[in-house]
């Protein structure tokens, strides 16, 4: 399964989320975040991952050249839009984009588009804790590729997978000692139990 351990601010953590399996790690690049990190320092630790491990920067509301820009100093193997972004904006990102959105507004993008499912929060956007509905979850994971998120945790993270089914998931606060701060024995246990849940079907 395919999962991204998000809103790492340090070296780390990163090598933390690696050994523990992580596909990719995510770097939030929208100064309002708290855990935003410094594009040259986010670049000095992706150079640091090994090559089959996935950089993601996400991005708020930023005009594309910035993003490119960004996406380009870091070497981002894609750029995760946690805005108001448009299809129509997406194009003119030159990386694979992931569009963060709430469940209830996951029509109107492109298949090729990888939909992130999330909490709708207009001010935090994104890393709320809060989990969404599961259900709804499944249904849109049913018909195109999916990355869920929102509020999951060790504790929970088995339900999630075998109620949804999606592509992957995406973790943040509930592997977090502190906003940007991970906790290295909750990536451990996450992935533990994922690896318990490998006997399930993911939709691909």
């Amino acid at each position: 399964m395919f999962v991204k351990v998000c809103g790492v601010t340090r070296l780390d953590d990163a090598l933390a989320a690696v050994d523990a399996g992580a596909s990719a790690v995510g770097f939030v690049f929208w100064p309002n975040s708290p855990r935003f990190v410094d594009p040259y320092r986010a670049r000095a630790i992706a150079a640091k991952l090994p090559p089959f491990v996935t950089a993601v920067g996400l991005f708020v509301n930023q005009p594309a050249g910035y993003v490119n820009g960004v996406a380009s100093l870091v070497r981002l193997g894609a750029v995760q839009l946690h805005g108001d972004e448009t299809p129509e904006f997406a194009t003119s990102i030159a990386a694979p984009v992931i569009k963060a959105l709430p469940v209830e507004r996951a029509g109107g993008w492109p298949e090729g588009t990888t939909l992130l499912l999330d909490a709708h929060d207009p001010v935090k956007r994104g890393g709320t804790g809060r989990v969404i509905d599961w259900s709804a979850a499944a249904a849109v994971a049913a018909n195109r590729r999916v990355l869920l998120a929102g509020g999951l945790t060790p504790e929970n993270i088995a339900d999630a997978i075998a109620r949804v089914r999606p592509f992957g998931i995406d973790v943040s606060s509930g592997v977090e000692r502190a906003p940007g701060i991970k906790d290295h024995t909750r990536i451990r246990a996450l992935f533990e139990a994922i690896h318990g849940t490998s006997h399930l079907t993911t939709r691909s």
